[in-house]
């Protein structure tokens, strides 16, 4: 099983490492294991976890939301109907976010072909 040192994991995830301290406290990553030193060592398994989290993130999820979602997975398999409810509400919302975003670009588009017809 690989270890990850905190810098490791920061280019891994793109997380700066206040943010990692910051998931820990809150309990979105869940306590991550140490050195002899006190140093962090991140498992493969929390860098797994913190890939899921940015996706989340980056789709623009709540962190209430995802912490709902990390009791979910915590509390075993059968949340599992749960935890597809919680994903699927979510991809609804990113549909919507998407949505939103190819009609604007459509008014760019429509914006640099009349720019485009001036010249």
């Amino acid at each position: 099983m690989s270890v990850y040192t905190p810098s490791e994991v920061v280019e891994e995830t793109g997380f700066t490492l206040d943010t990692l301290r910051y998931y820990e406290k809150i309990g979105l990553l869940e306590p991550v294991g140490r050195n002899a030193a006190g140093q962090r060592r991140f498992s493969e398994q929390d860098v797994g976890w913190l890939g899921m989290i940015r996706c989340l993130r980056d789709t623009g999820m709540p962190i209430a939301t995802m912490l709902r979602f990390a009791e979910l997975v915590r509390a075993g398999d059968h949340t599992i109907p749960d935890r597809i409810r919680l994903l699927e509400e979510h991809d609804q919302q990113v549909e919507g976010q998407i949505a939103k975003l190819t009609e604007r670009q459509k008014y760019i588009h429509h914006k640099i072909s009349h720019y485009r017809s001036v010249l």
